[in-house]
Order: C-alpha cells, then sequence, then structure tokens
C-alpha cells in the first residue's frame, strides 16, 4: 500500500519561462565583462595607441627617457632603433619601443 502511493506521486511541474531565467543568470557574467572593459582593457588601448604615436612623431633632437631611465637626446634614428647621445661623444642605442617619454626641449640643461 505504501509503495504504490510512492510510486503514483508525480515530481512537482517545472516553473515556466526557462529562457527568461537562463538570460538572468548570464546577466552578471555580461555587466562583468563590460566592467572590466571599461575599467582595464580601453585604457591600456588607449595608452598603447599614444605611446605609438609619439614613437611614430620622434624625431631628430629630441630629447627622451628611455624604460631603463635613462635620459638624452636622440642623435640618429632608424628603422627599429634610436640612437641616443647621453653624454657628449657617448651614444646609447636601444630599441624604439624602450622610449618612454619625450621630454620638453630644454630639459636636459636644466638636469645637468
Amino acid at each position: 500500500m505504501f509503495i504504490s502511493e510512492a510510486i503514483a506521486q508525480t515530481a512537482p511541474a517545472a516553473a515556466t519561462g526557462g529562457a527568461e531565467s537562463s538570460l538572468l543568470s548570464l546577466l552578471p557574467l555580461v555587466l562583468m565583462f563590460v566592467i572590466i572593459y571599461f575599467l582595464m582593457i580601453r585604457p591600456q588601448m588607449k595608452r598603447a595607441k599614444e605611446h605609438r604615436t609619439m614613437l611614430e612623431a620622434l624625431q631628430k633632437g629630441d630629447e627622451v627617457i628611455t624604460a631603463g631611465g635613462v635620459l638624452g637626446r636622440v642623435s640618429k634614428m632608424g628603422e627599429a632603433y634610436v640612437t641616443i647621445e647621453i653624454a657628449p661623444n657617448t651614444e646609447v642605442s636601444v630599441q624604439k619601443a624602450a622610449v618612454q617619454t619625450v621630454l620638453p626641449k630644454g630639459t636636459l640643461k636644466s638636469i645637468q
């Protein structure tokens, strides 16, 4: 008697609106991606674009700081390398991407 009643019971019907609930479960994931994009990815892409523009505008005579902290004046330009004069008759070749900042004219004289 008890066994037949247990078998006869059916599972409760599933809630309707399954498509809505699956979209709502994806909403936090989509919101996290949007937040990460605006807080991390977009600013990094903007800085990379500014650095690329600065390297394209680099020319002979500019005063620069390299990523290693070396200050100097650009004396020769190449396709991938830049020669920087760090002292009279002392030149160093570095990759163009290592140039971090272009200083205003006259900065090196004010530092020395």
